[in-house]
């Protein structure tokens, strides 16, 4: 069964604006095992609109465009959707009353007409009620294929797929099952790692397709099952993952339906009743963002402090100046330092540090760009390893990023072994 999802609007063409809505509507199609054969972003013009469905129509079983159902003029999905139907407009009464209801309850602005024009619906339309919002979905039988528009606000647009178009596909298809498991490797290439693995990617079920996904100093591997019996395709999926650990076990960290690793991480601290604090530099706070994002992080990270001057690793850390002045700011022994310091303010067992080169210029130190330095404080020691991660800023600070949580994954890991 194939899927085609069409998003409309200028603000995605001139970059103002990231289509995230077609990456969530792809994943929760591939639950119920449709699969997305095209994406397309397309301008709020109609004959680009009408083009795109007709094109859709000969390609997919399933067309869901997203977008072009806002109450000003330039929004004319609904206009192109009747053109292209065969259809007039209606106005409907319970998305009318809808409508009405938010603007009483949480709109302080008097309702206009342009906004009641919003219950106007092609009539051959089924209404997908949308509570968050003033645009209704709406989806179409059309010579056995599938039509859903949908508002282009994410939140509105994310709550509609979950509770009505999900459930009316599954109601409406007979679906084959799509299963992924997603293995993640931390510390090697992905030229390096299909050397390691060839043998065993050799050797894969006629079922299984495999995937490489390399991403700032780790790679995940994606394993695609298709068929109709789920149990034998889980069975078979989980058998090739535990043949794979025999190839490269020492650097799989987890799998991406598993939780991400920072609340991996913030689960092993809470089992033991440790807690965690970061001192950051070239990182720039981005550790302390994936720790406190997780529900319940509350419980195991204390705080972090980021220390991005000079000075402030002086001031705010007590990084002595002498040792600056003598090691560079870049240096082993001053992430050593802001680890410890950071260790000793928050009082936590164990600290991350990051202190670095991300570029385009070399600031205050005179080391290469993409040099970092990632210290890790414990209960028994402080330890750093250094790293060149090339000169791109976002990717050394990505990379930076990823192998802090790799060290200190493996750090607690070690240290809770040995107590």
């Amino acid at each position: 069964m194939k899927a085609e999802i069409i998003t409309i609007g200028d603000e995605i063409l001139i970059g103002q604006i990231v289509d995230t809505n077609s990456a969530f509507i792809s994943k929760e199609l591939n639950k119920i095992g449709v699969s997305v054969h095209q994406i397309s972003s397309i301008q709020d013009e109609r004959e680009h609109i009408l083009q795109s469905l007709n094109e859709a129509k000969e390609r997919a079983d399933v067309v869901i465009i997203t977008g072009g159902l806002g109450p000003t003029k330039d929004d004319i999905t609904k206009k192109c959707l009747c053109e292209f139907f065969g259809d007039e407009l209606v106005r409907d009464k319970d998305v009318l009353k809808h409508i009405e209801e938010l603007f009483e309850k949480y709109i302080d602005t008097p309702i206009s007409e342009l906004n009641r024009d919003q219950a106007l619906i092609p009539s051959t339309a089924t209404v997908l009620p949308n509570k968050y919002g003033t645009a209704a979905g709406m989806w179409f039988d059309h010579e056995d294929k599938v039509f859903i528009s949908l508002p282009g606000v994410p939140y509105e647009m994310k709550e509609l797929v979950k509770d009505e178009v999900v459930p009316r596909l599954m109601n409406a298809f007979s679906r084959p099952v799509i299963l992924h498991k997603t293995v993640i490797t931390y510390g090697m290439g992905e030229s390096a790692l299909a050397e390691k693995i060839e043998e065993w990617e050799k050797n894969l079920p006629e079922e299984i397709k495999l995937a490489y996904l390399p991403n700032l100093g780790k790679v995940r591997l994606r394993l695609t099952a298709k068929g109709d019996d789920e149990e034998y395709l889980r069975n078979l999926i989980d058998s090739q993952v535990t043949a794979l650990h025999e190839f490269i076990g020492e650097i799989i960290y987890g799998y991406e339906d598993d939780d991400p690793v920072e609340v991996i991480i913030g689960r092993m601290l809470a089992d033991k009743g440790w807690t965690l604090s970061t001192a950051e530099s070239c990182s720039g706070g981005r550790l302390a963002v994936k720790f406190t994002r997780a529900p319940g992080s509350s419980a195991t990270f204390q705080g972090s402090i980021v220390s991005y001057a000079t000075q402030a690793k002086i001031e705010l850390l007590g990084v002595p100046e002498e040792l600056i002045e003598e090691k560079s700011v870049v240096s082993a022994e001053v992430a050593e330092a802001m680890a410890r310091s950071a260790q000793e303010r928050f009082h936590t067992e164990f600290a991350v540090a990051t202190t670095g080169n991300a570029g385009p210029t070399k600031g205050d130190s005179d080391a290469e760009i993409g040099t970092v330095f990632i210290a890790i404080a414990t209960p028994d020691e402080v330890f750093s390893e250094k790293f060149i991660f090339g000169n791109h800023r976002e990717k050394v600070i990505g990379k930076t990023v990823n192998k802090a949580m790799e060290m200190l994954q493996q750090t607690i890991i070690k240290y809770r072994d040995r107590n």
